[in-house]
């Protein structure tokens, strides 16, 4: 059997670059081993992998950047995450699902909920706080979608397997 996939999103540079920061400055350190990401799919078959691709190069190649609403902070008990909106990417992601619904994990087949985690395995007084400051301080704004990443699930970290950019408008 081979290792597990992973489909994440990655936003645009400065957008991606504030999430990196937050998540720097508020996610254990011995656990922030992946870059800020938006995951579309948790556990998708390795053994698949040539229609994976096959189906990410269809849905990226030559497509427009989906456009995004980064924000508000989500509470999530013990951390911090801030929501992604896209229509676009929310079209996206249920088109492959249902082009690989024989093989989703049940994680994959529940609603989707698009956030970027910033604070993980926090105490739940410090996960509140932060919260708090976020609601406080964080003003939704606009992103773009720049490219899907899929990831090796080989342990920790993931490694990355390949990057399909979409086009930049």
């Amino acid at each position: 059997m081979s290792d597990p996939l992973i489909l994440t999103a990655l936003l645009e540079p400065s957008a991606q670059s504030k999430l990196q920061s937050l998540r720097d400055a508020h996610f254990p350190p011995e656990r922030n081993i992946v870059p800020a990401h938006v995951t579309l799919f948790h556990a998708l078959p390795g053994a698949e992998l040539a229609s994976v691709e096959a189906a990410l190069d269809a849905v990226t190649s030559g497509a427009n950047s989906p456009e995004a609403m980064l924000g508000p902070p989500r509470f999530l008990g013990r951390g911090v995450a801030l929501e992604l909106r896209s229509e676009a990417l929310a079209a996206l992601r249920a088109r492959l699902a249902r082009e690989w619904a024989p093989w989703l994990s049940p994680q994959d087949r529940q609603g989707w909920r698009p956030h970027a985690t910033i604070q993980n395995k926090a105490a739940p007084e410090v996960a509140r706080a932060l919260h708090a400051r976020l609601l406080a301080e964080w003003t939704p704004r606009p992103a773009r979608v720049a490219a899907l990443r899929l990831w090796w699930y080989r342990g920790r970290p993931w490694e990355l397997r390949r990057e399909f950019p979409f086009l930049t408008p």
